[in-house]
């Protein structure tokens, strides 16, 4: 005779129903918590900098605020992935949650650049794991078909910190004082790691495992150089620089022998195998040139634009955004239904990249007359296609994999988006600049450029305090320096049109079927994982 009451009989039915575990919604409210606290942060500090660098007088070392967290945070996303699939996710996560938390406080406490960049570099060690695990988690938890539905609000969520992040972070140091930006994830993240700690229920795995020590300092070494090369290319450093050019040939090399020495580690970080995957390969390709390089591109130059040509706030150039947020949340929570219910989802990175790729060509239109009406509907054009690709490229790739891989394929994949987004946007940022100085030497007279004074320290202030004679061909030419640059972006998004056709589609599996569970593989006791 059974021991279950007829009310547990029912909320077992109904759980099998939904393809979820018990207490799931608390689960799922805690990962969402924990991927925004991370993707804020990736942006939260930039509208308070101009204060915190004066506050802690640190100009010089202004950059290494953000660097500092997204270089640690892409650093140790495929660590975290395939540590993940390995000794299990819970402990990762509510680790990640502590670390994270530990750098806020050393960040929140910071009397000097040093110690703030510090606390920034171990917060990243945090948050990228945060980012990687929530996802993971749910593919732990939650079979394929189901699981759609749920990842399409982690995608809004990256999304929505992307804009919302420089609107709190202004908000704060307008308010209550910088500071702020790092205490705030104390109790958020403490109420995080208390769900997580009870509530979270996940597959036990190996306890001893081999860790490719000398891959990781590969490719922390590789990634450390990419990410100079592109945030000081331009900028701190002439892209001929002998400093440049020298961290681009490094980051070549170390980039070629971390891949060589994957193919002989016990565990590899990023394992060669998962190449072998079409679907894989395709969907990080269509990430990458798509949501790495379409979003971040436009959400790091727009606002300069607005501020210029409009005459915006910086709080308000923030606020125009938020049709991006609109657009993403708009067709990522529908599409992610629709996933569930039918299993398909080529369409949607297809019908995405069509989008983003319609938004660049209008946003190469604008000029000083364009409405900020039509620049609004732009913006939400490129969200609806940035929420229809990004979580169904996740999703197509975790499909394609076993539980046991899931981590190691998800992280992959956001990794090389991460690394496209850094790419992207440098690429952007040094097309502007090259044709910014090139149309301000074309526009402005001898008289004129006199009145400007330095071009490189023009602010929006400045600009909308010149005469208006003066004014208007500076205003023209940022109007002309960036507006091509998106007609530009055009083949790279073509590119990603053709790649989205030519993904293959392996229909969700709904958990029903033999071998569609989501549990990993037993491994015997006393087995080493990667031992022959």
């Amino acid at each position: 005779m059974s021991d279950s009451t007829p009310v547990e009989g029912v909320e077992a039915q109904e759980q099998q129903s939904s393809g979820t575990p018990p207490h799931f919604g608390l689960t799922f409210a805690a990962l969402m918590v924990a991927m925004l606290l991370a993707s804020l942060d990736q942006t939260i500090v930039s509208t308070a900098l101009p204060t915190v660098v004066g506050e802690l007088h640190g100009v010089n070392h202004m950059a290494w605020v953000t660097t500092a967290y997204i270089l640690a945070a892409t650093i140790v996303m495929p660590v975290y992935g395939r540590l993940g699939d390995l000794i299990g996710r819970k402990v990762l996560f509510l680790g990640g949650i502590g670390v994270f938390l530990v750098g806020s406080v050393i960040a929140g406490m910071a009397q000097d650049m040093t110690m703030l960049i510090i606390g920034r570099a171990v917060q990243g060690l945090g948050g990228g794991g945060l980012m990687i695990t929530s996802q993971a988690i749910i593919a732990d938890l939650v079979p394929p078909r189901q699981r759609a539905k749920y990842m399409a609000p982690i995608g809004a969520v990256f999304g929505l910190s992307a804009v919302v992040g420089p609107l709190l972070g202004g908000w704060f140091t307008d308010g209550i004082g910088w500071r702020w930006a790092f205490w705030i994830n104390l109790p958020v993240g403490v109420l995080a790691l208390t769900v997580g700690a009870f509530a979270l229920r996940l597959p036990r795995r190996a306890a001893t495992v081999t860790f490719d020590y000398r891959g990781f300092a590969l490719m922390a070494a590789a990634v450390t150089c990419t990410v100079l090369v592109a945030e000081w290319g331009g900028t701190d450093y002439a892209w001929s620089d002998p400093v440049i050019l020298g961290m681009a040939v490094g980051g070549l090399l170390l980039w070629t022998l971390f891949f060589l020495s994957q193919r002989h580690a016990a565990e590899p970080i990023i394992p060669l195998w998962l190449f072998r995957s079409r679907i894989f390969t395709t969907a990080t390709l269509v990430g990458l040139l798509v949501v790495g390089i379409g979003m971040f591109a436009f959400i790091g130059y727009l606002p300069t634009y607005l501020q210029m040509v409009y005459g915006v706030s910086a709080t308000e150039s923030g606020l125009l955004l938020i049709p991006m947020v609109a657009g993403i949340m708009g067709t990522a929570i529908p599409s992610g239904q629709l996933m569930s219910r039918t299993g398909r989802y080529k369409i949607y990175p297809i019908l995405g990249t069509v989008l983003v790729g319609t938004a660049a060509l209008l946003m190469s239109t604008l000029d000083t007359d364009t409405s900020l009406v039509a620049v609004c509907a732009y913006v939400f054009l490129l969200g609806a296609g940035i929420g229809l690709a990004m979580q169904p490229l996740v999703l197509a790739v975790q499909n394609d994999f076993p539980a046991a891989d899931v981590g190691t394929a998800t992280s992959s994949n956001n990794f090389f988006r991460e690394i496209g987004a850094t790419l992207g946007t440098a690429g952007v940022g040094a097309l502007f600049t090259n044709r910014l100085a090139d149309q301000l030497s074309d526009r402005l007279t001898a008289d004129a450029a006199r009145t400007v004074g330095n071009t490189e320290a023009l602010t929006p202030a400045l600009v909308h305090a010149l005469p208006d004679k003066v004014q208007e061909p500076v205003i023209l030419a940022y109007q002309h320096a960036l507006t091509p640059v998106f007609r530009y972006m055009l083949p790279v998004f073509a590119l990603g049109l053709v790649l989205a056709f030519l993904l293959p589609e392996k229909k969700l599996a709904d958990g029903s079927s033999p071998g569609a569970s989501t549990e990993p593989t037993p491994i015997p006791s006393g087995e080493v994982l990667g031992a022959p």
